[in-house]
């Protein structure tokens, strides 16, 4: 477990009286870019201890009761590994309070998003994946257990339709890719280009018609949303993304109108950083997360 040196203002409790419980994956052994994910669970740690426990709004946070359940480090090898952080990842989820999941890359959200659907099988859940790539294939660089397979591994849990899965953010494209979504236009998918042509409202609207019914959600955060301008510490950027400020509306708005019950933040490389751009941004959208938690509990 975490010590009470991170999350500087916040109160700490068990894993059964928390309002949020963290839990670090500290896993980059999937990219297909650089390395240093690994990095992220720890380095944004290091950075909320000298948080202060308010939202950008004034929003006292020091109400919030946090679980820092430490990381699941990697040893042997992946199966087993992801099998660890499958069942950590449980014992969180079934306490009914609220899993924040420090990546690692993203091919973390595997075991992560199975454990999420397990728990609520037979009930259908969805999944809103932010993030500038699909993350839709198959197999990649010779693995199904790449860092662009998380999506494709998720919609094969029994209770996770297609129609459940939206994109958003999206700018860069495998052709794989491309066929899988001609296939299944029951995807949702917004584009960068098309939120930013659309506007924001529209795309909530859209977000909340196709996980109309459902009541649990899991939403994913991959950092390279977020243009390289406010996060170059990633690793594989692609220009013409996100805002930090454009993130942290969708994803209050997300929150404060879906059942979200697991949410994860991938990708956050630290070595690849500069004076820690993105993992200042990361940790900004992780406390607006937690006002959001605290607006809705008031």
């Amino acid at each position: 477990m975490a010590t009470n040196n991170y999350w500087q203002g916040l109160k700490f409790g068990n894993i059964t009286d928390s309002d949020i419980l963290v839990m670090g994956v500290p896993f980059d052994g999937a990219v297909s870019g650089a390395y240093g994910a690994a990095e992220a669970p720890g380095r944004l740690r290091e950075l909320s201890a000298g948080a202060l426990p308010f939202s950008e709004t004034g929003l006292d946070l020091r109400q919030l009761i946090i679980y820092d359940h430490g990381d699941i480090c990697y040893k042997d090898d992946w199966v087993n590994y992801y099998e660890e952080v499958e069942k950590q990842a449980s014992s969180l989820i079934q306490t009914g309070n609220l899993p924040l999941f420090l990546g690692g890359d993203h091919s973390v959200t595997i075991p992560l998003s199975k454990a999420f659907a397990k728990h609520y099988y037979p009930e259908p859940v969805g999944m809103i994946h932010l993030d500038a790539h699909n993350d839709l294939m198959d197999i990649y660089q010779g693995k199904s257990w790449s860092h662009a397979c998380p999506q494709r591994r998720f919609l094969e849990q029994k209770n996770a339709g297609s129609e459940n899965l939206f994109l958003v953010g999206i700018r860069e494209f495998e052709a794989e890719e491309l066929d899988y979504l001609k296939e299944h236009p029951e995807i949702g998918l917004v584009t960068a280009h098309s939120y930013y042509r659309d506007g924001h409202q529209t795309v909530i609207d859209r977000i909340v018609s196709a996980m109309h019914g459902l009541t649990a959600i899991y939403l994913s955060i991959d950092i390279d949303i977020l243009d390289p301008a406010y996060a170059p510490g990633t690793g594989t950027p692609q220009a013409g993304g996100f805002s930090t400020r454009e993130l942290i509306e969708l994803v209050r708005d997300i929150l404060s109108t879906l059942p979200v019950k697991v949410i994860d933040i991938v990708e956050v490389a630290p070595p690849l950083d500069y004076f820690n751009i993105t993992s200042r941004a990361a940790l900004k959208v992780i406390y607006e997360i937690f006002a959001t938690f605290v607006s809705k509990k008031n």
